[in-house]
C-alpha cells in the first residue's frame, strides 16, 4: 500500500504544471556568460559559467561556480572552478560520468582570438563538500579532425559556386573565403581552435561523446574518449557550404542513431540539424528545422519517458525571447512550445542555456540573463517540468 502511494504522489507531482526561477546571483556589472548544470549523486545542483570584463579579449576571464543543495532555496556563494592566469577562460561544461567522476571542460585563448583557444579539462570525485570541488586531474585535449582539410576544401569550392553573385557583389566576403581555403592547409589551424559548449552524451558504459566547434572553420565535430580522457578521438566535420553549423547539441535515438542540433552562425538563420548512423563519426547532410536561430546557442536532451526537449532563441532578430519546445517523435516535429523568457527587443535577454533532467523529472535551465531594468548581468535557472510545458496548450 505505501509503494502504490508513493507512486501515486510521484505521478501526482509529474502532472501537476511546475516552474520556479531564481538567479544564481545578483546582477553583476562584468560579463557572465556560458553556463552549465549538473545534479550530483547527492541531488545539489553544480553549475559553472564564466566571468570577466569581456570575453576571448580580456585576460581577467575565468570559470566560476556555485552550489544549490537539495533543500536549499538560494545558490551558494560564488567560487572560482578555473583560473589559468593570465589568459581568458571560457565555454565551461559540466558533466557527471557512469563512475560518478566530475567533469569540467573549458578553453584558454592563448592569444585572444577565438583561434587560438586550447581545449582543456579537469576531473573531481571529491566535490559533494560546500565550496569548489577538490580536482584530481587535469589535462589538454589536443584535437586531430578526421578529414577536415578536404572536407572544408570540398564545402569551400561549393560555397564559391553556390553563392557566386554574392561572392563577386562583396570583395570582403571573398577574400573572407580564400583565407578559410589557406587556413584549410595550415595543421596548426586545424588543431587549435576547438571549443566546447553543450554536456557530453554516453554512447556506452564507457564512450563519452563531446561536442567541438571552431569558429574559425564554423563547423562542427564531436571528440571520443573510451578510456576516461587519457586518449581521444575525433570525428568527420559536420559540414555544409553554407557553413556556420556551430556549438553541437547531441540527443541519442532509440535506434542508435545520434542527432546534432546547432546554432546558425550564418544563413538561413534556422536551427541547423545533422545525424549520424555510426555513433557520431560521420554525418548526414546539414539540414535546418523550421524555428529560427539569431545566431545563438540551442541545447537539446531526450527525456526518461522518450520524448525530447529544446531550448532556444526563436526570432531571427535578438535573443530576448527563449522557448522551451516539446517533441513527441526524436525531434521530426515540435508542436509544444513556452517561453522561458520573453522580453521586448532591447530590453533583456536570455541565451545560451544549458539543460538537464533530474532523478525526480524536473528540467534544470541555466541561461545567460540581462533585464536593462536591473544593470548587470547574471545566470538564470529555472525548474519546470513538461507539465507546464504543455500548459500553454490550454
Amino acid at each position: 500500500m505505501l509503494t502504490l502511494l508513493v507512486a501515486a504522489a510521484a505521478f501526482s507531482a509529474l502532472n501537476t504544471p511546475l516552474y520556479n526561477s531564481e538567479l544564481i546571483f545578483p546582477m553583476d556589472p562584468k560579463h557572465n556568460h556560458g553556463s552549465s548544470i549538473v545534479e550530483c549523486p547527492n541531488g545539489e545542483l553544480l553549475a559553472c559559467w564564466f566571468h570577466g570584463s569581456g570575453e576571448r579579449k580580456e585576460d581577467d576571464v575565468l570559470v566560476q561556480g556555485a552550489r544549490l543543495g537539495k533543500k536549499s532555496k538560494e545558490w551558494s556563494p560564488v567560487f572560482v572552478m578555473a583560473d589559468t592566469p593570465g589568459l581568458p577562460d571560457c565555454n565551461p561544461v559540466l558533466f557527471i560520468d557512469p563512475r560518478k567522476t566530475l567533469w569540467l571542460f573549458w578553453i584558454a585563448v592563448q592569444d585572444n582570438e577565438w583561434g587560438g583557444s586550447l581545449l582543456k579539462y579537469r576531473t573531481s570525485t571529491h566535490y559533494a563538500k560546500k565550496g569548489a570541488p577538490k580536482w584530481d586531474w587535469q589535462d589538454d585535449i589536443h584535437c586531430r579532425p578526421v578529414d577536415l582539410e578536404p572536407a572544408m576544401l570540398d564545402a569551400i569550392t561549393k560555397a564559391q559556386g553556390k553563392y557566386a553573385a554574392v561572392l563577386d557583389a562583396d570583395p570582403k566576403l571573398k577574400a573572407e573565403l580564400e583565407d578559410l581555403k589557406k587556413a584549410s592547409h595550415v595543421k596548426l589551424t586545424q588543431r587549435l581552435g576547438w571549443m566546447t559548449r553543450l554536456h557530453p552524451i554516453m554512447t556506452s558504459d564507457k564512450r563519452m561523446m563531446l561536442g567541438l566547434y571552431s569558429d574559425v572553420f564554423n563547423t562542427s565535430l564531436a571528440a571520443f574518449t573510451e578510456d576516461w580522457g587519457k586518449t581521444w578521438q575525433f570525428s568527420k566535420p559536420i559540414i555544409t557550404p553554407d557553413l556556420g553549423n556551430i556549438q553541437p547539441s547531441f540527443v541519442p535515438k532509440k535506434d542508435g542513431g545520434i542527432v546534432a542540433f546547432m546554432r546558425d552562425n550564418g544563413i538561413p538563420q534556422q536551427i541547423r540539424r545533422a545525424e549520424s548512423k555510426d555513433k557520431g563519426i560521420s554525418w548526414s547532410e546539414v539540414t535546418t528545422l523550421d524555428i529560427p536561430n539569431p545566431g545563438s546557442s540551442v541545447d537539446c536532451i531526450a527525456l526518461k519517458n522518450g520524448r525530447w526537449v529544446l531550448v532556444c532563441n526563436d526570432l531571427k532578430d535578438g535573443r530576448h525571447r527563449l522557448t522551451a519546445y516539446l517533441s513527441e517523435d526524436e525531434g521530426t516535429t515540435w508542436p509544444v512550445k513556452r517561453p522561458l523568457e520573453d522580453f521586448q527587443p532591447d530590453k533583456g535577454s536570455g541565451s545560451y542555456p544549458s539543460l538537464i533532467q533530474a532523478k525526480d523529472g524536473s528540467l534544470h535551465c541555466t541561461y545567460s540573463y540581462s533585464n536593462k531594468e536591473t544593470p548587470g548581468e547574471s545566470i538564470k535557472h529555472v525548474r519546470f517540468n513538461e507539465a507546464w510545458l504543455r500548459a500553454s496548450e490550454k
